[in-house]
């Protein structure tokens, strides 16, 4: 194999991965519309897809998507051990807000083909 098809398999292998990424980040979304449940769907896709993004631009963004859920999580725990004291609807708007600009900027940077930054 030379390597112009090297290069071509490296390109196309990449692109297979980027429409991925974008995959989780639809499931991000949808997490919206159907209870989280596609949320753990993407994740699961993270870390199954992990070794394969790794030394690649695209791993900042697994990186990223990884965070998010576990942002996510936490934020949606703490608003429901905290709905009754007032404060957990003020949580969940924040936690839902702070999804929200994560998935924006991540998916921005991906079609831009850059490394999403924290």
């Amino acid at each position: 194999m030379n390597d112009n098809s090297t290069n071509q398999m490296d390109a196309e292998r990449l692109q297979t991965l980027k429409r991925l990424t974008a995959a989780v980040y639809l499931c991000q979304v949808l997490a919206f519309a159907f209870a989280g449940l596609p949320l753990l769907v993407g994740v699961a896709i993270n870390f199954m897809k992990q070794s394969e993004v790794q030394g690649t631009w695209l791993e900042s963004h697994f990186d990223w998507q990884i965070m998010t859920v576990w942002i996510a999580l936490a934020g949606f725990a703490l608003a429901g051990l905290t709905f009754e004291f007032g404060v957990g609807f003020f949580i969940l708007i924040a936690t839902l807000i702070l999804m929200v600009y994560r998935i924006v900027v991540g998916w921005t940077a991906l079609n831009a083909d850059r490394v999403v930054k924290e």
